[in-house]
């Protein structure tokens, strides 16, 4: 774990590196946002995971967010703040009617909306083929009505990604002769 903590200007990161393996399986978590205190709980976000928000139509690609530990809540403003950074012209005063009211607007604002409790009952999904991300579970040990963990054979393309195709697991000891 990195953290970042400037005092004369008041930047502040945390970046999250897995110092394991890459899991036997990839993991997708399905977590249902039903009220405010679903934003509060823990994530863990590794550099090669991807979140959906289906609802809004919003689908980060793997590796965009980086590795963080956050909350549900944090995670999503700092992927508002990633978007608006990449896109300055689509919020502010220099945004014109047409960028506020586009997709990407659309996107961001309802993002916030789903930040501040206002939009609830809306599913957000996390994908990570390396299977080192993790949803906090509210009810543990007992199992959380709103989350799912499903873990899955990664496709070729995603071993590929994790430069597992070329890697030889077996068969690589040398003999001595």
């Amino acid at each position: 774990m990195m953290a970042i903590n400037c005092p004369a200007c008041g930047y502040r990161d945390c970046e999250v590196r897995s110092g394991g393996g890459i899991s036997p399986k990839g993991r997708h978590y399905k977590l249902r946002i039903t009220n405010i205190y679903d934003l509060s709980r823990d994530i863990l976000v590794s550099e090669t995971a991807a979140i959906k928000l289906p609802e809004i139509d919003f689908e980060s690609i793997g590796g965009t967010l980086g590795g963080r530990f956050t909350t549900i809540e944090g995670l999503l403003v700092a992927v508002t703040k990633q978007l608006v950074s990449t896109n300055p012209f689509v919020v502010g005063d220099s945004s014109t009617t047409e960028e506020t009211t586009g997709k990407l607007g659309s996107i961001i604002n309802q993002i916030k909306e789903i930040t501040s409790g206002n939009k609830l009952n809306v599913l957000f999904e996390l994908k990570d083929p390396s299977g080192n991300s993790y949803i906090q579970n509210l009810y543990a040990p007992d199992p959380d009505p709103e989350l799912e963990m499903i873990e899955y054979e990664r496709s070729e393309e995603e071993n590929e990604l994790l430069g597992l195709k070329d890697m030889k697991t077996e068969g690589y000891e040398t003999t001595d002769t």
